[in-house]
């Protein structure tokens, strides 16, 4: 059977599973609370500054309802799985978007960016209508500490139209769109994380960003590392040639996401069977240090889920060091000489994994 068949049959699963378990609820878990956001210190294109999360609930991801979606990606789990007004939508912006400058006086800061997400595209007016998306830019408009306002979508929702009618809204703002490539290697992404992208289709997208000269637009990449089905080696590998690629198309920016595992997934079933494991840690080290050396644009490996049993390991003795390190040169955009040369005796269980993983065909790394 195919893995995008397995990956349907689990995802429906899922989601029924969760339909059924709302359903049996007398008290309904209430749209807002399905929200979240949150800020912290971030790296901006030119500096370090103030940046605002927040996740808007939506009637979730077209392609995960349509197809199944991705097989790490457990965002469709988290929605409420149900059509939500505009009005709905707006309220529950307004609350999370005020909640936020309750605890901080964004006026105090000098260089602020909002990073939004969804369910699946921003720019997807089945998610997000327009008229939604206008109300959250004019917002956005009213503060020149705003430097940079960053969106997530799939290239079919991205067109002319849509990025001139919300970037004229803000138009002293860099408006960025994130775009999950995940790797460049076409195979891995339409036959083993199941994302529905071709390079051409990334490439159209990309090229659309850029052709916009009247407004700072720009094109973000997502980038997974180790999907199901590939070594450590290869997601090493295909995680550094990614990052070339994407540069060459005219991406202004990366951003890593090593895998974390998620329930209600095919990586989870995977996970669950001992037929896989996310990466090391060491990986990741590998893949910063690589690209800060041969890619010359900014990019941020992401450390959620590091030194946890469904994400990213090396040994107890090294997580949250080389965490705090990682951290450090997302912010800084550098390698620092600590990290350069951070070592662990874990290390060369890694390296025989990196020696051994292809030979063996294998995509798990055992650690203990």
């Amino acid at each position: 059977m195919k893995v995008q068949e397995i990956n349907r049959q689990i995802r429906e699963n899922s989601i029924a599973n969760i339909i059924k378990k709302r359903d049996r609820k007398k008290n309904k878990k209430p749209l807002q609370a399905y929200a979240a956001s949150w800020s912290n210190e971030d790296r901006l294109y030119d500096c370090v500054g103030h940046t605002i999360f927040i996740v808007l609930p939506t009637s979730g991801c077209e392609w995960a309802t349509k197809s199944g979606g991705c097989t790490m990606c457990s965002y469709i789990s988290d929605s409420p799985l149900m059509d939500i007004s505009s009005d709905d939508l707006v309220t529950i912006f307004d609350n999370e978007w005020n909640k936020q400058l309750e605890k901080v006086d964004i006026s105090t800061k000098e260089n602020v960016a909002i990073k939004l997400f969804v369910s699946g595209s921003f720019l997807n007016v089945n998610e997000i209508p327009e008229k939604v998306q206008e109300y959250i830019f004019n917002k956005f408009s009213k503060y020149d500490q705003i430097k940079e306002v960053i969106v997530e979508s799939k290239p079919e929702y991205i067109d002319e139209f849509s990025l001139k009618r919300l970037a004229s809204i803000i138009p002293d703002k860099i408006f960025e769109i994130g775009i999950g490539l995940e790797t460049s290697n076409e195979d891995t992404r339409l036959n083993k994380i199941n994302k529905g992208i071709t390079n051409k289709s990334f490439e159209k997208a990309v090229s659309t960003i850029n052709s916009i000269t009247e407004y700072d637009i720009r094109a973000k990449a997502y980038l997974l590392v180790k999907p199901i089905l590939i070594s450590e080696k290869q997601a090493i590998e295909e995680s550094i040639d990614s990052a070339k690629y994407a540069k060459e198309v005219g991406v202004r920016r990366l951003a890593y996401c090593p895998a974390t595992v998620h329930g209600g997934t095919m990586m989870d079933s995977l996970w669950k069977k001992g037929s896989y494991n996310p990466p090391w840690i060491w990986s990741t080290v590998e893949i910063i240090k690589e690209v800060r050396k041969n890619v010359d644009i900014p990019m941020i490996m992401d450390t959620a889920g590091f030194g946890t049993r469904r994400g990213p390991f090396n040994c107890k003795k090294c997580n949250a060091k080389l965490k705090s390190l990682i951290i450090k040169s997302n912010l800084e955009q550098e390698i620092s000489e600590e990290l350069e040369n951070f070592t662990c005796e874990c290390k060369e269980k890694w390296a025989a994994d990196l020696e051994f993983s292809d030979i063996l065909n294998t995509t798990t790394n055992p650690k203990n």
